[in-house]
């Protein structure tokens, strides 16, 4: 070799990451025994000298971890990104969370500016449309796992983990179907959304009479569709998550609907304020802090030994029946 050997050198000969040489080189209590002296072995045999000075200029003392969400204000994916951060801290790490607000160019952006700060990792609940950003973080050799959503197809290089949300619709739908036949809806969810598709399953491979009314995630949208639904003469409903069902709860009682009776309601994620509202709403429970948690801990063990997580892990979800589908 007729240049200085670099840290990627190292991480090659040793069959390692880049963070988990700077993790060895930073001394973290978080690297296994063999592969600190695979790593310290490389090095010797590389003739790799250490230039702390340099690497204190480049980066911070803790590591640092960039966490990109599409949504913030969704308490779902608040939930999820509070659980990772913490996780995060507790291992000795620093966060720096961005939230992308559905926009392809600004997750571009801030996920660039994370490269640039030299972050060791990155954890991405992405938005549609966003394969520059993979681009970036694979040229720049950073661990990412993708979350939630699966924009980037290429697993293999970039791992993959949500719910099971198919079981999830169809244990909805089969619970909205007791009782004979109903008029089904779908609400919400943008139609070319593939997470969309996934939380119609049920509807999907069931079959027979349901309308869907796409649009927005949010509130202010399933609150609008409130009169769609009426018109339809829709009573068992299945909203794409629960921001869009308590919209729609809100306005079909302003209306004078007895939801629970007239309307059976379901919506999905299950955040805390299905059980606080009323009539209380039934939804599709993903248990997005836990799941923050373990996608957390797969990105630390691929930091620190190099263990990739799985190319693609779905949790497991449950349907929690309130007084807005019947429930008493």
């Amino acid at each position: 070799m007729n240049r200085r050997p670099t840290i990627v050198d190292v991480a090659a000969r040793a069959g390692v990451s880049r963070s988990t040489v700077s993790l060895v080189l930073q001394k973290s209590p978080l690297v296994r025994p063999k592969t600190r002296e695979a790593v310290e072995r490389a090095m010797d045999a590389l003739g790799y000298v250490y230039n702390r000075a340099a690497a204190n200029l480049r980066r911070p003392e803790t590591g640092l971890i960039g966490l990109v969400i599409n949504e913030l204000r969704n308490a779902f994916f608040t939930e999820f990104a509070t659980a990772a951060q913490m996780t995060f801290a507790a291992a000795g790490y620093a966060t720096v969370v961005a939230n992308t607000d559905e926009d392809g160019d600004l997750q571009a952006q801030v996920t660039r500016s994370m490269i640039e700060h030299g972050v060791s990792a990155v954890l991405i609940s992405p938005t549609y449309g966003s394969g520059a950003t993979f681009d970036a973080l694979r040229a720049a050799k950073i661990p990412t796992l993708q979350v939630l959503r699966d924009v980037e197809g290429d697993r293999e290089s970039v791992p993959f983990a949500s719910f099971d949300y198919a079981s999830g619709s169809r244990a909805a739908v089969a619970h909205l179907s007791a009782g004979g036949p109903r008029r089904y809806a779908f609400v919400g969810g943008h139609e070319d959304w593939p997470i969309t598709a996934e939380r119609m399953t049920g509807f999907s491979e069931r079959g027979g009479d349901c309308v869907v009314f796409p649009g927005r995630p949010t509130r202010r949208f399933g609150q609008a569709a409130a009169a769609k639904v009426r018109a339809a003469r829709a009573d068992a409903v299945l909203c794409f998550n629960d921001l869009v069902a308590l919209g729609l709860l809100a306005q079909l009682v302003a209306d004078g609907a007895r939801v629970g009776q007239d309307v059976r309601l379901v919506g999905f994620d299950d955040v805390e304020e299905c059980a606080l509202c009323h009539p209380a709403l039934s939804s599709v429970r993903c248990d997005s802090g836990a799941f923050g948690r373990v996608c957390a801990t797969h990105m630390l063990a691929w930091l620190s030994d190099g263990v990739r997580p799985p190319a693609e892990r779905r949790a497991p979800v449950s349907l929690v029946v309130r007084a807005s589908s019947g429930a008493p």
